[in-house]
This record gives C-alpha cells, sequence and structure tokens, in this order.
C-alpha cells in the first residue's frame, strides 16, 4: 500500500481552537481519520487508553501540564509517531530533551508550509515503525519456533535416550515430512 493510500489516525491535544481549526484543515478526510481533538493531557491519556493513533500532536503547553513528558511517555510507550509544539523561546531547550526519545518537534508560531512538511515527515516515520514492527513479529516467530525445536530436542533425549545430534537429527526429518 502507498503513502498515497494509507489513513492514519490522528490525535490532537491542544487547547487552542484556532491551532485545532488550522491543523484539521491541513488532514484532508481522505487521508487521516479519525482525527480526535483534546484539550488536556488527562483527556489525551484516555483516549490512548481507548485506542491506538498513528500521530499525536501536541500543542504545548496544556491547561494541566506542559505536556513534554506526555510527549516523551506516548513515544516511547506506543507505537505513534509524536509531534510536539512548543514556543520558539522554549524549542531548543525541549527539542535535546525530547528528540532522543523519538519525539518531533517544532517551535510556533509555524507557517502552513512547515506543518504540512512535518506530517509528512510523521507520515514517513510512521511507516518506518510498520516496518521494524513487521521485522519484530517476523524474528519473534522464528524465536518461537526454535524454542519448541529446542523443547522438542529436550523431550526426545530425555525420553528416548537419544544423543542431542541425534534428536535434532530426527526432529529435522520428521520436520521435512510435516511440511
Amino acid at each position: 500500500m502507498s503513502l498515497k493510500e494509507r489513513i492514519y489516525s490522528v490525535l490532537i491535544v491542544s487547547a487552542s481552537e484556532s491551532f485545532n481549526t488550522a491543523l484539521t484543515d491541513l488532514l484532508s478526510p481522505s487521508g487521516y481519520q479519525p482525527v480526535c481533538i483534546v484539550s488536556d493531557i488527562s483527556a489525551a491519556k484516555r483516549a490512548l487508553a481507548e485506542r491506538e493513533f498513528d500521530f499525536v500532536i501536541v500543542n504545548s503547553p496544556l491547561p494541566d501540564d506542559p505536556g513534554i513528558r506526555f510527549a516523551i511517555d506516548t513515544a516511547n510507550e506506543r507505537e505513534s509517531v509524536v509531534l510536539l509544539m512548543v514556543r520558539a523561546e522554549l524549542h531548543e531547550e525541549i527539542h535535546y530533551k525530547a528528540a532522543q526519545h523519538g519525539v518531533f518537534t517544532l517551535p510556533k508560531p509555524t507557517s502552513k508550509s512547515t506543518m504540512v512538511t512535518a506530517v509528512s515527515w510523521l507520515s514517513s516515520a510512521r511507516e518506518g515503525l510498520r516496518k521494524n514492527r513487521k521485522k519484530a513479529l517476523t524474528l519473534e516467530e522464528k524465536m518461537e519456533e526454535i524454542r519448541i525445536v529446542n523443547r522438542a530436542k529436550w523431550l526426545l533425549i530425555g525420553e528416548l535416550k537419544l544423543e542431542e545430534s541425534e534428536a535434532h537429527q530426527y526432529i529435522e526429518n520428521r520436520r521435512w515430512i510435516a511440511v
């Protein structure tokens, strides 16, 4: 599936109506849905407890929290790509704290073209996470197969008193028959 065909779910955490309107105007329904908007960290945590989001965009500060710890925790604990919008005078300091956890940061105010570019970067990052997750699942499946073969081998060694190499050969022969 190409990026143009993908549909991304978005959680916007922002207390600013003007920001929310401007951002939702950029996120066409053909590529971004659902777009869920919450105004504080508490509501954002509830939304994340209910479902996964591809993108989490945090417009800091928020009424109940600056949002920096939330952005870092979300990036560390979920497969969401996180963008943290911060005041320009704080951007450099916050960027160095958050970027090491995989959080994208942008100073605000920002232009429409910069936001469009940022959203395209989020898409790229999300696809990278998907690819890595797929590889991890494949590795986990292979590791599970190895564990099963090892358990079978040790059962053969214990029950049939085979040597390890004989048990391994026995399993290999049976595997080809089963396939």
